[in-house]
């Protein structure tokens, strides 16, 4: 194939994929918009979650979060992970990935799509607010400090009450495993394995996720990328077909 046509060949084929994430998108922020209604049951839900994470000794979200309020550096940093560290590396890596390493964009793309439908089914059925609603000694320092989060994401793409599972933690463990698969060069892929870290961290410091939303955010990551590898294995026997 003349090297023009395969650089046509391969435009068309990554805006047809540009089209499927945008369209996976567009359903997901409607679908998660729905749980917008019941603030009161989604309240319920986390103090719910609260008493659990009581029992279990997992409620450490204040523990996490004073540091971050005494020291403004940790806050501003807290801040721009949870910002910055999203949606912009996501676009990023993907746009990176779609170009450059088709198998691991094709892994990413999956694992997103599965997590993200598996996490639809939470957000109707079982809303939560996030600790900042619930806790009046933590503090929305996102809210609060920084104005580039309404800029990313407006407030009618922002649904409060969709806090469990955190899919801010969840889909920055598959951009590092994507990252850290693909990469060549050691300081990339340490960027992957810091970078899903970094998030739970801040979800948790900027009080928008309890511990358990992220722990139930990195196994719905784990149950999409499973099953973006057997999608994959289904794509190999269907080529390795005669």
């Amino acid at each position: 194939m003349p090297q023009s046509s395969a650089v046509q060949h391969r435009a068309r084929w990554v805006l047809g994929q540009v089209a499927i994430v945008l369209l996976g998108l567009f359903f997901y922020f409607q679908v998660r918009g729905l749980t917008a209604i019941a603030p009161s049951t989604a309240e319920g839900h986390a103090r719910d979650i609260t008493r659990l994470e009581e029992r279990i000794g997992l409620d450490v979200e204040g523990l996490v979060q004073a540091p971050v309020l005494a020291a403004p550096a940790l806050e501003t940093g807290a801040n721009w992970i949870y910002i910055w560290g999203h949606w912009p590396v996501i676009v990023l890596t993907m746009g990176w990935l779609v170009w450059q390493h088709r198998p691991a964009f094709l892994r990413l793309r999956d694992a997103m799509l599965v997590s993200g439908g598996l996490g639809l089914i939470v957000y109707v059925t079982y809303p939560v607010a996030p600790p900042r609603l619930i806790d009046p000694d933590l503090v929305d320092t996102v809210t609060e400090k920084s104005h580039a989060y309404r800029v990313l994401q407006p407030p009618s793409f922002v649904n409060q009450y969709a806090a469990m599972p955190s899919l801010h933690a969840g889909w920055n463990l598959l951009v590092g495993i994507a990252i850290a698969t693909a990469a060549t060069m050691l300081a990339l892929r340490w960027v992957g394995f810091v970078l899903p870290v970094l998030m739970s961290l801040a979800v948790v410091a900027t009080a928008n996720h309890y511990v358990l939303d992220v722990l139930a955010g990195l196994a719905l990551a784990l149950v999409g990328h499973v099953g973006a590898l057997l999608l994959e294995q289904r794509r190999e026997r269907r080529q390795a077909a005669p």
